[in-house]
């Protein structure tokens, strides 16, 4: 039973050129149909898209090629894993992509060329329609504002009765020593009343201040995520 096992798997099949060239073809334009996808539903690197475009082929060939023999699956398998550690890391968007385009690729390398199309209109599909109505996306308002004063002053309540006349509310988030301990740089995460007074908000922290720096911005939530 072992030989046989052994066998079946050092089993090598022959590669037809033609059919290597239509199941490729098939993968590369189903490829280029991920990255258009890719590139319509959010955040767009241009070295990641052409890399949707040309992963798939390149998978649906190499299964083609080492189709029943052992040993080049192994140097394959060998040669995919080192691929991560000479990568950066992606957003957990970027690899359900990389997955999504692999497994077309091996979807085209085995014949199951119906399945690969209907799987990429189907995920493509779900993508646009999570990207058009908003899923999951983070609707918070809360911006982020850092203060710089001198160290002469109480950080504690200088700023509260501006808070309670332009937020919604104020959170006290990390103090840090700058300028070798002469100052203090406060970082506050606040929701503002009216957007359109920020700029008197502002004004208003620089005066108590003493026209020290102040950065106030929305952090992007979405694009800081981590998997």
């Amino acid at each position: 039973m072992l030989s046989e096992l052994i066998t079946a798997t050092t089993t090598t099949t022959t590669l037809s050129l033609g059919s290597a060239c239509i199941y490729g073809g098939i993968a590369l334009v189903l490829g280029l149909i991920i990255a258009l996808t890719y590139m319509n539903t959010g955040k767009v690197s241009k070295n990641f898209a052409r890399t949707l475009i040309i992963l798939p082929p390149l998978v649906c060939v190499v299964m083609l090629a080492v189709n029943g023999n052992l040993g080049a699956s192994v140097a394959v398998l060998g040669a995919f894993s080192l691929v991560r550690f000479r990568s950066l890391q992606g957003t957990s968007r970027e690899i359900g992509f990389i997955f999504f385009a692999m497994t077309v690729g091996i979807l085209s390398s085995v014949s199951a060329i119906a399945l690969a199309a209907v799987l990429t209109v189907a995920i493509c599909g779900v993508h646009f329609l999570l990207h058009f109505t908003g899923f999951a996306e983070n609707k918070n308002m809360d911006k982020e504002l850092r203060v710089t004063i001198p160290e002469n002053l109480d950080y504690s309540d200088i700023f509260d009765d501006l808070f309670d006349k332009y937020t919604k509310g104020a959170k006290l988030n990390r103090v840090k020593t700058t300028n070798m301990g002469s100052m203090y740089e406060l970082t506050y995460k606040v929701e503002l009343k009216d957007e359109t007074l920020e700029k008197e908000f502002l004004d208003e922290i620089r005066c108590r201040n003493g026209n020290l720096t102040v950065i106030c911005g929305r952090t992007d939530y979405n694009q800081l995520e981590e998997l």
